[in-house]
């Protein structure tokens, strides 16, 4: 008879045949195992090992019984929906009447019967509504922009606001009218009484050149020098933009110089079509937009004595909201009267203003403000002219 050992939770245990024999002989009752297998083990047995792997035949299983469950509550009882629920009250207690409001029954029948119910629309008839256009054949010419502003100019249902005036100021250089675009001429710098140029125009000058604070140098040199000179594209004077290239005499105009296709350079040269390198180069200049702050060096109190000089002025002097009309004269017998340590008091000194009214608030009038000679010493005299009411004259021996 051999012996089996069966390995359970790193435990050897042995069973000999005799106890598998009383095992198969007892099949309804349940094995159980020795308290003290080692001690019954004899001393010449064969051993056989196996790992984890079980030898002996189950035939009953210890059955579970099954929990039973508390008997379920009765259902609780809901009066009908459509009835209103009362609660009955002693003679000496409140009485508290409930109404529940009818709930409808969804009855998922169908997939029709799962779509919201839509709305009913009592006392209104629906009414289909067609467009029909009508093109007329033959060749349709929209009208244009000039023909629209008539048009609604007679329903006089718009409003549009006036129209900009219109800038005469013209360039000394390339005589165009107005500013410049950004990228081209750009805007006009005032060179002297009623005389503009353009700032590329005269910054692109063989003469000119610009200093740190941003002045442009020379200007006058260039015009002067341009009323001579023909542009090789326009064939019109005032060209001052020559190629740089040593002995070319073609100049142009820089709006003409654009216009021919010249190449400008980051170090203000220029080469005309002839002389220019083919394809793109390193140092072009491609835009010419000018943001910072340029200005046309310029004698200002050589210009204002050329002002003041001239007899016949056929142009408007003017400071803000002041207009000067007259400056007047000093005769040498009046040059102890008629100045303080700041001002001179000249005769026939004429100027007016636009000021803030004296009658009216939110209203401006003119205030025309002259200076007489009374006594020997100096009258200031100011002339309040106001629509709508008589010229007021205001008079004193001091301007303030």
């Amino acid at each position: 008879m051999k012996d089996i050992v069966f390995c359970s939770n790193n435990c050897f245990v042995l069973y000999s045949a005799a106890v598998q024999a009383k095992n198969s002989e007892n099949k309804e009752s349940v094995p159980t195992l020795p308290q003290s297998p080692m001690k019954e083990r004899p001393p010449k047995a064969f051993h056989q090992y196996s790992n984890n792997i079980s030898t002996l035949d189950v035939h009953c299983l210890p059955q579970l019984q099954e929990k039973v469950s508390p008997p379920s509550s009765p259902p609780i009882m809901f009066p009908p929906a459509f009835e209103a629920a009362k609660v009955e009250a002693k003679p000496d207690e409140l009485k508290v009447t409930v109404k529940l409001k009818p709930r409808l029954k969804a009855i998922h029948s169908s997939l029709e019967d799962c779509r919201p119910p839509s709305k009913k629309w009592k006392g209104m008839k629906w009414k289909k509504w067609s467009i029909q256009i009508v093109i007329p054949k033959g060749s349709f010419k929209p009208p244009c922009e000039e023909e629209i502003d008539e048009f609604l100019k007679k329903l006089g249902t718009t409003l549009k606001p006036d129209p900009v005036p219109k800038d005469y100021r013209k360039c000394c250089f390339c005589h165009e009218e107005g500013d410049g675009l950004t990228d081209g001429p750009a805007r006009l710098l005032n060179l002297d009484l009623d005389l503009w140029v353009h700032l590329n125009c005269a910054l692109w000058s063989t003469e000119v050149y610009e200093t740190q604070a941003g002045a442009l140098i020379n200007v006058e040199l260039a015009l002067r020098r341009g009323l001579q000179m023909k542009c090789m594209f326009c064939h019109k004077m005032g060209a001052t933009s020559g190629c740089h290239r040593l002995r070319c005499t073609n100049i142009y105009h820089f709006t003409c110089a654009i216009k021919a296709q010249c190449m400008f350079f980051k170090d203000k040269t220029m080469l005309c079509p002839m002389h220019k390198p083919k394809g793109t180069h390193e140092q072009e200049l491609s835009y010419f937009a000018v943001f910072r702050r340029v200005y046309v060096q310029r004698d200002e109190v050589r210009q204002i004595a050329s002002i003041v000089q001239r007899g016949e002025r056929d142009h408007t002097f003017r400071v803000g909201s002041l207009i000067f009309h007259a400056v007047g004269q000093l005769l040498p017998q009046q040059m102890q009267a008629f100045h303080s340590s700041k001002a001179l008091f000249p005769v026939g000194y004429e100027a007016s203003r636009l000021y803030w009214s004296m009658r009216y608030a939110n209203r401006r009038c003119r205030y025309l403000c002259s200076i007489e000679e009374k006594d020997g010493l100096p009258l200031f005299v100011i002339k309040v002219v106001e629509q709508g009411h008589e010229d007021l004259i205001l008079t004193d021996t001091t301007p303030k």
